[in-house]
């Protein structure tokens, strides 16, 4: 394995499953335990029930809806989403439209924990998922009819290579979908950590046209771009009013607290200050491979 490889995977390994490596249990035992405790059977869970754990990214499930919705997302396609986490975007594609979905992450747990949610969800058949980088993805040309990545190109280094990937893996005519935290106008530093970075090494922001320009660049013909800023600041000032509230009497469904642990609260409360003040913004777009 590649050193830039091992660094980049031992970083964001550290960073989404700091609670497994500061001695707690397995994220997946975890997830069991909490789903018991909520009063749930973790051998048959609905999606409604996995929402809080597999829906990591602004906005939700409504987010990854008005994406497939801007992308024209069709049954029977065949879409790979990349940096799927725990899996709920490739979940809700199988479910809501009736697509064909691989998912990769290069957090071993969060693929472990995926293949697992999709059992229990009984969504096996329709979702996979692997464990690998995206700038490096063992599968084969032209396999896809869609590229799917909500939040996740921040955190990649090497965004050339990864949509030269991208560009490899679709069929001519294929489609990207990407729902994306880019730098906003403000040059201030971020207030960290943040659900994507607890460091500034860990953090690949890119400006709005920089993004496109690269994209362009890849071979990717824009169709439709969205800012969707104020929706997704709207969102997260309600749940971190809801996060910093008093807890409920008795144990809830499992959420994102359950990944990142007590720091989650401070990250969502900074994912929202950033917003606020314009140090990043949120885009969500569909390109065409030309």
């Amino acid at each position: 394995m590649p050193a830039a490889h091992t660094s980049l995977h031992s970083s964001l390994t550290d960073h989404y499953d700091a609670p497994a490596h500061a001695g707690s249990a397995p994220l997946l035992v975890r997830l069991e335990s909490a789903f018991r405790a909520a009063g749930c059977d973790p051998a048959r869970l609905s999606l409604d029930e996995v929402a809080g754990i597999d829906q990591l990214h602004l906005g939700g499930r409504r987010a990854s809806r008005h994406l497939a919705a801007l992308g024209r997302l069709a049954s029977g396609e065949r879409v790979l989403d990349v940096g799927c986490g725990t899996g709920g975007a490739s979940r809700l594609l199988a479910d809501e439209f009736g697509c064909e979905v691989v998912g990769v992450d290069i957090t071993a747990a969060f693929v472990e924990v995926a293949e697992w949610l999709s059992a229990m969800t009984g969504l096996h058949r329709e979702t996979r998922f692997l464990c690998a980088d995206a700038a490096r993805m063992p599968l084969p040309d032209g396999g896809f009819d869609a590229v799917w990545c909500q939040h996740a190109l921040m955190n990649m280094p090497d965004v050339s290579t990864v949509l030269g990937e991208w560009r490899r893996l679709l069929v001519p005519g294929g489609r990207v979908l990407l729902h994306e935290v880019v730098a906003g106008d403000n040059p201030g530093p971020l207030a960290l950590p943040v659900p994507w970075a607890s460091r500034p090494a860990e953090s690949h922001l890119q400006a709005r046209a920089e993004l496109e320009a690269r994209l362009a660049e890849a071979g990717f013909v824009l169709e439709a771009l969205e800012d969707v800023t104020e929706g997704a600041l709207a969102w997260r000032q309600k749940h971190s009013r809801r996060e910093a509230s008093e807890p409920p009497v008795g144990p809830g469904l499992p959420g994102p607290g359950l990944i990142f642990g007590e720091r989650f609260v401070e990250m969502g409360r900074n994912l929202r200050d950033n917003l606020a003040a314009g140090k990043v913004r949120i885009l969500a777009g569909c390109w065409r491979r030309a």
